[in-house]
Parts: C-alpha cells; sequence; structure tokens
C-alpha cells in the first residue's frame, strides 16, 4: 500500500460528498416535478410525448397500476431487443456484417440489459453491430436506469404522503428523468470522453501498423455515448470485451477517476433526496453514513489484499503486489478502488479482472454482490432496496423497546415487515438455489474453466452477480452456452422485479398510512445507535447468502466426484 494510494481513495470520497447534495437537490426537484433550468430546452419534449402517447402526467397512480405499466413498459422493450438480435444481419449499420445471436444469447442478453444487469456472454466488438449498440442495448443502458431512479421516487411518496391512494405517475417519473437529468449529464460526459480520446464514429475499424510493422484491425464505433450512460446509469455493459480496462473506454487515469464517479454520483444523491422528501435531511445523511461505512471498509480490505500480493510468488522470490489482471495504467490501488465501487454499485464494469484478484480481495466484491447490492447501490435500486432493510432494521429496535416500530413518521406493522422480508429473501434463494444446481449438473460443470473451489467460485460469483443485477463476473466462465444463457437470464429476471413488485406494495401501504409524531420512547433513527443498527443487519441478513455459500464448493465437489466428474 501507498500513500498515493490512499490520497486517490481520500480525494475519490471528499469528491463525492461534495457531490451528494447538489445531486440530490436537483433530483429532489424531479421528484416534486418542479421546472428546472433546462425546461426550456426539453420542456418541448416533455410536453409533445406526453400528447402523443395520450399520458396524463397529472394521474396520481396506485402502487398495482404503477407496478403493472412498469412490467409492461419493460416487458415490451425486452422483447423488442430480443427481435433486434435476432434480425441482425438484416438490419443497417453493420458494416462488418455480423450475423444474428442466437435464441438463448438472445434471450439472455435482452433481459439482462432490461434488468440493468448488463451481464455480457459476449465479446461487444466481435459480436454486436452499431446499430445493435445504439439501438438494442444503449436504449436500455437510459430507460432501465430511469426506471430504477422512478421506482425509488414511488417508495419516497410512500414514506412521504399521508393518507394518499396514489405514489405518483410512472410515465412522468421516467420521461423527467430521462430529459432533465441522464440525457444532458451523458452529453456532457460524452463530450469529456471525446476529448479524452475515447472513440465516437460510425466507422466499424480502422487498420494501424504496430511497432514491429504487423498490420492490425481495430475495433471502432460510438464507444464515447455507450460509456457515459454505461457509467452514469450504473449499467456496466462495455462496448468492447475487456470493458474499462480497454484503452478505448478509459484511456487514462482521469477518465477512470470520472468513471467511478459516475457510478456513485447518483446513488449518493438519492440519499439526501430520500432526507428532502421525507422533511428531515438527517435521515438521508444516516442512511449515507451506513453506506460508506460499508464502502469504505471493503475498500480497505481489497486495497490491502491486492497491495499485499500473492505470497506464493513471493516464496518464490517475487516481490511485490498483485498486478495479475490489471492495467499498469492504473496500478493496484485505482483497480482495487474500482472493483468496490462496482460491485457496491449495480454496475458490474471492470478496470481489472476480478478473476485474477487475491482470495480476500475477490471475496469483497463478491460479498458487495451478496449484501443485496445496497452499498450505494444501482441507480434507484440501491435506495429502495437499502429501506427495504432499514424497515427489517426499525422492526427489530421496536422488538427491542416493547413499541410498535416507526419510521419517519410511519407506522411499520406486519404487512411492511412480510413484504420486505419476501423481497430481501429473493437474493439468497435464488442465488443459492441456481448456484447449487449448476454446481452437480454436467452442463453447469462445464462451465469453469479452473477446478475445484476457485471453479465452484466462478459459477457462484456469475449467478450472484445475475440475482443482484450487477454484471461483473469472474471471467473464468465459458457462460455463452443454452444452459448459462438460460439460468443466468432468468435469474436477472428474477433479482429485479421479484424484488420491485414488493416494494411497491410496501410505498402503496405507507402511502396510506396517516403522519405519527415523534414522541419521547421513539427510537432514534439518524443518529450513530441507528446507523450501526442499519450496518449489522445488512451484515447479518448479507451472511444468509455468503455463509452458506462457503459450503455449497465442498458439496458440490463431492456430489461431483460420486458422478465421476472431475470438478
Amino acid at each position: 500500500m501507498t500513500l498515493q494510494g490512499w490520497l486517490l481513495i481520500a480525494a475519490f470520497v471528499g469528491i463525492l460528498l461534495a457531490l451528494t447534495k447538489p445531486m440530490g437537490l436537483w433530483l429532489h426537484a424531479l421528484y416534486e416535478g418542479r421546472r428546472t433550468p433546462l425546461h426550456a430546452v426539453f420542456g418541448p419534449v416533455e410536453r409533445g410525448f406526453y400528447r402523443l402517447s395520450g399520458i396524463d402526467p397529472e394521474e396520481d397512480q396506485s402502487w398495482r397500476r404503477y407496478a403493472v405499466h412498469m412490467l409492461i413498459f419493460n416487458a415490451v422493450l425486452i422483447l423488442l431487443t430480443y427481435v433486434l438480435l435476432r434480425a441482425q444481419a438484416l438490419l443497417p449499420l453493420n458494416p462488418l456484417g455480423y450475423g444474428a445471436l442466437s435464441e438463448n444469447l438472445s434471450f439472455n442478453t435482452a433481459i439482462s440489459f432490461g434488468a440493468n444487469t448488463n451481464w455480457q456472454s459476449y465479446g461487444g466488438e466481435s459480436t454486436m453491430s452499431n446499430l445493435s449498440q445504439m439501438l438494442a442495448l444503449t436504449i436500455h443502458n437510459f430507460l432501465s436506469a430511469a426506471t430504477g431512479i422512478a421506482l425509488a421516487f414511488a417508495l419516497f411518496r410512500g414514506f412521504a404522503r399521508r393518507s394518499a391512494s396514489g405514489i405518483g405517475n410512472f410515465w412522468a417519473d421516467m420521461t423527467r428523468v430521462t430529459l432533465y437529468l441522464l440525457l444532458p449529464l451523458c452529453i456532457a460526459l460524452t463530450l469529456f470522453y471525446i476529448a479524452s480520446g475515447v472513440p465516437q464514429t460510425l466507422a466499424a475499424s480502422v487498420d494501424v501498423s504496430t511497432l514491429e510493422g504487423v498490420k492490425q484491425t481495430l475495433a471502432l464505433g460510438p464507444v464515447a455515448s455507450q460509456e457515459a450512460i454505461k457509467m452514469l446509469g450504473t449499467n456496466g455493459g462495455g462496448f468492447f470485451n475487456a470493458n474499462s480496462a480497454h484503452p478505448f473506454e478509459n484511456p487514462t487515469a482521469l477518465t477512470d477517476l470520472v468513471q467511478m464517479l459516475s457510478i456513485f454520483a447518483i446513488g449518493v444523491g438519492l440519499t439526501y433526496t430520500f432526507g428532502k422528501a421525507v422533511g428531515n435531511t438527517r435521515q438521508g445523511w444516516a442512511i449515507l453514513a451506513a453506506m460508506m461505512a460499508l464502502f469504505l471498509a471493503g475498500t480497505a480490505v481489497t486495497y490491502w489484499q491486492e497491495a499485499a500480493g500473492n505470497p506464493v510468488l513471493h516464496h518464490l522470490g517475487v516481490a511485490g503486489g498483485n498486478m495479475e489482471g490489471k492495467e499498469v495504467r492504473f496500478g493496484i490501488a485505482a483497480s482495487s478502488l474500482f472493483s468496490v465501487v462496482t460491485t457496491a454499485a449495480s454496475c458490474g464494469a471492470v478496470n481489472a479482472m476480478h478473476d485474477s484478484f487475491t482470495a480476500l480481495g475477490g471475496m469483497i466484491p463478491l460479498f458487495n454482490m451478496q449484501l443485496g447490492e445496497v452499498v450505494i447501490g444501482g441507480v434507484g435500486a440501491g435506495i429502495y432496496g437499502f429501506l427495504l432493510f432499514a424497515i427489517l432494521a426499525v422492526f427489530v429496535a421496536g422488538l427491542m423497546v416493547g413499541r410498535t416500530p416507526e419510521y419517519v413518521g410511519k407506522k411499520i406493522e406486519s404487512r411492511e415487515v412480510k413484504l420486505a422480508v419476501l423481497a430481501i429473501a429473493v437474493l439468497p434463494l435464488t442465488i443459492l438455489g441456481m448456484s447449487a444446481v449448476a454446481s452437480v449438473l454436467p452442463a453447469g460443470l462445464a462451465g469453469p474453466l479452473n477446478k475445484g473451489p476457485h471453479g465452484f467460485s466462478e459459477i457462484l460469483y456469475a449467478f450472484t452477480s445475475a440475482v443482484a443485477n450487477n454484471g461483473s463476473a469472474f471471467a473464468g466462465l465459458s457462460a455463452n452456452t443454452p444452459f448459462y444463457n438460460g439460468m443466468l437470464g432468468v435469474a436477472m429476471w428474477i433479482g429485479r422485479f421479484f424484488i420491485i413488485i414488493p416494494m411497491l406494495a410496501v410505498a402503496g401501504s405507507l402511502a396510506a398510512k396517516k403522519y405519527t409524531p415523534e414522541t419521547a420512547g421513539s427510537f432514534p433513527t439518524t443518529g450513530p445507535l441507528w446507523t450501526g443498527l442499519l450496518i449489522g443487519i445488512v451484515l447479518i441478513v448479507g451472511g444468509l447468502t455468503f455463509l452458506p455459500s462457503l459450503a455449497l464448493g465442498p458439496i458440490a465437489d463431492h456430489l461431483a466426484m460420486i458422478r465421476g466428474q472431475l470438478f
């Protein structure tokens, strides 16, 4: 570990905290539907969209209506993407003549981008045409991110409203977030990336001569625009197979820092937005404090382990940290920080190969996802996931003090607790169940390129990443098979929408409740005690996934040996 590395981490945290309030205030204006300076530019576009689609943005939807509209919208987008990928060979803007994707790969990719996971069982530069990159994939990067933020707004209204039957309008939330937040920020980021050397062109490739005098063909395309929303929307799907380790996606140390800040910027802003929405910004800062404590602990462990290096190599006389799978232009500190950032959020972009990290260095990204992607988390998804943990935490606190639990003026009763537990239980049950199936079936065992415990980790990481809607991978898994494309596609769908529905039910239930003023007997939900309780609940529930997974590896290994297969 070096002073320079710690200064990088400190600078990242400092800039992030400075962005929290401005981003939160802007998001709060969109949450309330107030006019912003950008309405002069995009206001006519917004109104035109409503007129063309016949939508009344003032309609206040119940949680069921909000959920139905959200599901139909996402299902149609996923179906459209599937059709585009299957018809890729027949469509324009395909200068290299790439063929159609297979049925199972199209299924996996369509759900992956629709669920804001962006798991990629393919190499982007050798599989996708420019049209597929821009239309089939980038459109999801915007709209899946906007969906997550809209859903967070819906839950905020559940806490903030009193005796109300509605939680907002899905179409209005989606439109405002896309036009007044994602689109302008992505335009600015795209221009920054172009100025930094990231390609933005419809040309398919360019031929260059290397220093050895050999001709080499370099893939090109509209990279900068996809890179901007890939990070800002915590999507993570790379234009190139190497993702942000590729110099055309992430050429400099400055672009690397901007990408990491982009991943967290909206997530931290939403914590402040929540505080403003419920009329107490200390509530938002308390949530952010719990998130940052978990994030900094993970960063410290990962950096410490990667800087310590591989003890096996040390015994062979090779000193230094673990640089395997890392880019020299970033080094150990920036690679370690990026790995924690991208798995604390549901981004999944990588600037180093997690499969090459040390044992503990690779465990932290895995554990971050198994916590439910709530350590900052994906745009919208992180905060609404964390608020489900807050409901569970305040319920536990209520049991300890012998009172009906209350949170930000709303009584938390059995309905809300059951729904929160139902949503939280989706992650461990799906991850462990699907990992167990893949670890004993021949089709699943054919995937890992490594054998033994590390091979199992590749399987476990894949299903953890899919259910948590992250999209990063231990890249040693051969996932482009009918088995893994199908299983991971189903896992991504469950991990996204099976959590959203009970969360919206919680929002509807809370919105209908009256406000209950705090009293001397109320459990405080803004101080260090509350922050510590939140951290403890998140760690305990995360352990429900992590600890059983430690036993699954040896069990799967033993079953495979019984069947005469070498795992």
